[in-house]
């Protein structure tokens, strides 16, 4: 399972990735201490200046000290609230029909299992380390450390 902190900055970053990359379908999530990276579905590699807003947002969200909200939903609701995009490239079961859902307002909602602090303030600060694309699968992954 995930760590409390680096579950938390996934849903922060994944955010910004999606402000500023358009890129909406996590493809993997990885975590070990303070270390995570998030796996994407894009077409292309970014570059220093897109890596750098990425931060900057992530950051700024962090900043702000938004609550990430913890909605245990029926599934049928879940899907009609927020769409489809909860789900990823995560199968979960069609017999599985009550979904935890992780919610920071005009940022990022997906489903997700595991533990979240109450507030975006309560991370600390990410810094991306790392991006590499992966053009036979058009994946982009980024990786970050959270002090």
């Amino acid at each position: 399972m995930i760590n409390i902190k680096v579950d938390s900055a996934l849903h922060v970053l994944k955010g910004a990735v999606q402000k500023v990359l358009n890129a909406t379908i996590t493809t993997g999530v990885y975590a070990e201490n303070d270390h995570g990276r998030l796996t994407v579905e894009f077409d292309r590699d970014i570059n220093e200046q897109e890596i750098l807003e990425i931060e900057k947002q992530a950051n700024a969200k962090i900043q702000e000290n938004v609550p990430i909200q913890v909605l245990d939903m029926q599934r049928a609701q879940a899907e009609q609230q927020f769409g489809n995009k909860i789900y990823d490239k995560f199968p979960i079961p069609s017999h599985i029909k009550n979904l935890k859902v992780i919610v920071i307002d005009d940022w990022n909602w997906n489903c997700c299992i595991g533990q979240h602090f109450q507030k975006t303030g309560e991370i600390g600060t990410i810094k991306i380390t790392k991006t590499r694309f992966r053009n036979s699968r058009n994946e982009l992954e980024i990786s970050f450390d959270i002090s």
